[in-house]
C-alpha cells in the first residue's frame, strides 16, 4: 500500500509559530512545501505549490487571513483550510467557516491540530 504524505503550507507573521507549527507537523508525517509571512506571500505560494491544507492565520500583513482565505477558494474551492489565530473570538470563527475554512484553531493551543489535519481527506 502507498501512502502519499499531504502537503501543508503555513501561513503565520510569527517565524517562531511557523517554526512551532513545522516541527509538530512533520513529525507527525506531513509536508511543509511553504511559509508565507503576510497575506500576498501566501497567495503566490499558494498557487506556486498548491497544497492540499493550509494552514491560516487570521492576523496578517497586507492582507489579513479572510481575505487570503477567500483568494484561495477562488483559485481552488477544494482546498483544505485550517484558520488559527489568538482571537478566538466567535465571530472570527463564523467568518472563516462561512468562507469555506474547514476547521479553526485558536492558538496557542494545537493539542488536537493533528487530529483535526487527520480528519481532512
Amino acid at each position: 500500500m502507498i501512502i502519499l504524505s499531504k502537503t501543508v503550507m503555513l501561513v503565520d507573521d510569527s517565524r517562531f509559530m511557523r517554526n512551532l507549527l513545522k516541527s509538530k507537523i512533520e513529525s507527525s508525517g506531513y509536508i511543509v512545501v511553504a511559509e508565507a509571512g503576510n497575506g500576498e506571500d501566501a497567495v503566490k505560494l499558494y498557487e506556486k505549490h498548491s497544497p492540499h491544507i493550509v494552514l491560516l492565520d487570521i492576523t496578517l500583513p497586507n492582507m489579513n487571513g479572510i481575505a487570503v482565505l477567500k483568494k484561495i477558494k477562488k483559485i481552488n474551492p477544494d482546498t483544505h483550510v485550517i484558520m488559527c489565530s489568538a482571537m478566538g473570538t466567535q465571530d472570527f470563527v463564523i467568518e472563516a467557516l462561512e468562507n469555506g475554512a474547514d476547521d479553526f484553531i485558536v492558538k496557542p493551543f494545537f493539542d488536537d491540530l493533528i487530529i483535526k489535519l487527520n480528519k481532512i481527506n
